[in-house]
């Protein structure tokens, strides 16, 4: 998650008298305050590097504080609670995956291709973010509000119907009998190898790859 911030708008001062030429020139800078939408995602960011710390299993909000330099109370100006926080983090997941998952349906003629092409997006995306890889396979929610857990739920839910699409299409293409039976299986499978991958790359402490020999896996799986 990036943001990128504008530079701060010149404003023409006086120059300073003689006597007090030397108070200015040794006063501290003014501290930027950054604006409400930048500090949310300058919150979330933090959060989630804060997750790929060793033992970060639970972040609280006075650790996540002191490392932003603010009071508690300032986080709370932004998000009602810290699981609106998690909430937060969990859009960005949703947003990004199945923007990607929506292209890949959209220019991929074949369901099989469709259908590695998902998993493989799912595995890199946790690869890159290994802060959001805690929280995608639930590791970071565990003593937060259960909604949490259960909105997580629903992704890979999501994820796994989009599976069955592709999938039903391609065994219909390829003359099955059962193509809705065939397409249910292997999504399920598909999926459990996404979790699994996922939840070994962040009890590793992020060490064993999700994404290692993931081409000749994706061809035992999807075919």
């Amino acid at each position: 998650m990036s943001a990128s911030v504008p530079e701060s708008t010149a404003v023409p001062v006086e120059a300073p008298s003689t006597e007090s030429a030397e108070t200015v020139s040794t006063a501290p800078p003014a501290r930027k305050r950054p604006r409400p939408g930048e500090r949310r995602v300058q919150i979330l960011q933090t959060l989630a590097g804060m997750l790929e710390q060793p033992g970060a299993d639970r972040v609280t909000t006075a650790a996540l504080a002191a490392k932003l330099d603010v009071s508690e109370a300032a986080l709370y100006r932004h998000f009602a609670s810290k699981a609106q926080m998690f909430e937060g983090l969990i859009e960005f997941i949703e947003g990004s995956v199945f923007s990607l998952v929506n292209q890949i349906i959209e220019r991929e003629g074949s369901g099989t291709v469709q259908a590695q092409k998902i998993v493989a997006v799912l595995l890199q995306f946790g690869e890159r973010n290994p802060g959001m890889t805690r929280v995608m396979v639930g590791d970071a929610l565990v003593y937060e509000n259960e909604r949490l857990v259960a909105r997580m739920n629903q992704f890979f839910d999501r994820i796994e119907s989009s599976l069955r699409q592709v999938l039903r299409a391609a065994a219909e293409a390829n003359g099955s009998s059962t193509p809705t039976v065939e397409a249910n299986a292997q999504a399920s499978v598909l999926v459990s190898f996404v979790i699994g991958r996922l939840q070994r790359y962040a009890r590793s402490g992020f060490k064993r790859s999700p994404i290692e020999q993931m081409e000749a896996a994706l061809r035992m799986l999807a075919r």
